[in-house]
């Protein structure tokens, strides 16, 4: 077996794990979102695309909306489909917060009532800045 092949690697480049965990659509993306200081590797920043990764380090991944913590289970040798994808790491993000705000309140008309008058919808605008 020669060195060359994937499966020797003890490690991999973050930004290709990245990738193969289906992180990222695309493997540019993920090198930008690594020197982009949005990845830690075991709670150090880092800035290149080059850091590697080994099994059982913990990624935390500042995405837009929301904050991954994975741990890598294992390195992978390609980017599979997700049930693939999905057995390369292990999901520690903590649970979304729940929302400020309720729903605003929606007006109920009676089935077959039609489309409102214009006299209605000032009726509805005024009850919805009342509450």
């Amino acid at each position: 077996m020669a060195a060359t092949e994937p499966t020797a690697f003890a490690n991999l480049r973050i930004d290709k794990w990245l990738w193969y965990a289906r992180v990222t659509k695309s493997r540019s993306l993920a090198q930008k979102l690594a020197t982009g200081g949005h990845v830690r590797v075991n709670k150090d920043k880092i800035s290149s695309a080059s850091k590697t990764v080994k099994t059982g380090d913990v990624l935390t991944i500042a995405l837009e909306r929301r904050i991954l913590v994975l741990k890598v289970v294992a390195l992978g040798k390609r980017r599979g489909p997700y049930e693939e994808a999905r057995l390369l790491y292990e999901d520690l993000s903590p649970p979304p917060p729940p929302k400020k705000h309720a729903e605003p309140a929606v007006a109920v008309r009676d089935a077959g009532a039609g489309r409102p008058t214009k006299r209605d919808r000032r009726k509805l605008d005024a009850w919805r800045n009342d509450t």
